[in-house]
């Protein structure tokens, strides 16, 4: 147990981009202060807080100036400066500490860290550099992902090894740093899931849901996942409360895996609020945000209960213009604009959600003009 944080005491947020805003959102509702660092003039959860500090993340007297004004920090990315953070703590709680932050932001040691709970992976091998390779593809077979143990996402930072072709660009890749060589993995879908521990040490885990993607980034979540066998969501449960004990979890963490013939397989995990958590907004009694919250500040959490089906569909560069010209002629649209100042492609600028019964419905609902 952690000692109850409680309004208006001070969350001070490390990074101001829409996880930060939603945030943001969660905390204002209950009454706390919020403040937030991020170098972006008016970042979308500064535009929702009490204050921002406007700073680079790795600047330690920005962030130690937040640790002062708050009493708990968190943070809404994982490419935090750990000695900063670590710092930071003499000035406000950290519930979630820097562990997981370097387990999470290192995948090698984030895949050696499930293997040890009994947690099932893809198989992998460590490429420490260039000439480490040929080994790792022995080791692990083919097809294959090369991918950097650090950085990288949405499909950055890596590279498929299919043939011998394509030994070159991985060994190309493995000679600007450290990398780990994954199985790839046929899969029927990918799921997720979220966890949490509240302020008494208790597990509380949110729907399996269904993850759709586009060019790598995440385009719709269907949740609860459809068709799932009961003895999968147990599975997926326990795989959960396993993981979030194990790391003594504060805050919310998603769980990003993959259906197989053969069963789960667990592919990585996101030390923070999660894109494909964005429905229980709508759908949960407690959204992931609301979690979060409660969770760092040391409080209870009930159980989580899905209220209503759901889907989440993200909307990516033009996708939001094409959706703020529409949104008059859909009621049933749960809309939010992230608030960001610069449209560009591919760039994350807001969701839909929309509840329901019938998943097929759900799905069209959110489909804007043109797309099939």
């Amino acid at each position: 147990m952690i000692k109850p944080i409680v309004p208006p005491a001070t969350i001070g947020i490390v990074g101001g981009g829409q996880l930060g805003r939603m945030l943001a959102q969660s905390a204002k509702q209950m009454g706390y202060t919020v403040g937030v660092l991020d170098p972006t003039p008016d970042a979308p959860a500064a535009q929702v807080a009490d204050f921002q500090i406007q700073s680079d993340y790795a600047d330690m007297d920005a962030l130690l100036a937040l640790a002062k004004r708050s009493d708990v920090l968190t943070y809404e990315f994982e490419n935090v400066d750990l000695a900063a953070l670590k710092h930071a703590q003499t000035y406000a709680a950290l519930p979630q500490g820097t562990h997981l932050l370097a387990l999470t932001r290192d995948r090698l040691a984030e895949k050696t860290f499930l293997r040890e709970q009994g947690v099932p992976t893809a198989n992998f091998a460590a490429v420490p550099e260039a000439g480490a390779v040929v080994t790792a593809i022995h080791t692990v077979g083919v097809p294959a992902i090369l991918k950097t143990t650090t950085g990288g996402y949405d499909g950055h930072g890596q590279v498929d090894v299919n043939t011998s072709a394509d030994v070159a660009a991985a060994q190309a890749l493995a000679a600007k740093g450290p990398c780990i060589l994954e199985e790839r993995v046929a899969f029927a879908r990918e799921l997720s899931v979220m966890v949490t521990r509240d302020g008494h040490d208790v597990v509380r885990v949110f729907p399996v849901v269904e993850n759709r993607h586009q060019d790598h980034i995440l385009h719709t979540t269907i949740a609860p996942a459809p068709d799932l066998p009961a003895h999968v969501r147990q599975q997926i449960t326990q795989l959960a409360t396993t993981i979030a004990t194990a790391l003594n979890l504060r805050g919310v963490l998603g769980i990003e895996m993959f259906a197989t013939a053969t069963g789960i397989v667990v592919n990585e995990l996101a030390p923070r609020p999660h894109n494909s958590g964005h429905y229980s907004i709508e759908a949960c009694n407690f959204s992931q945000f609301d979690a979060h919250i409660l969770s760092i500040c040391g409080l209870p959490i009930p159980p989580i209960q899905q209220l209503t089906p759901a889907v989440m569909r993200n909307l990516l560069g033009a996708d939001l213009t094409a959706a703020r010209a529409a949104w008059p002629q859909h009621p049933e649209w749960h809309f939010h604009d992230y608030g960001k100042a610069e449209i560009r492609p591919q760039r994350k600028l807001g969701h839909l959600t929309v509840c329901g019964a019938a998943v097929e419905t759900l799905l069209h609902q959110v489909q804007l003009e043109g797309e099939n």
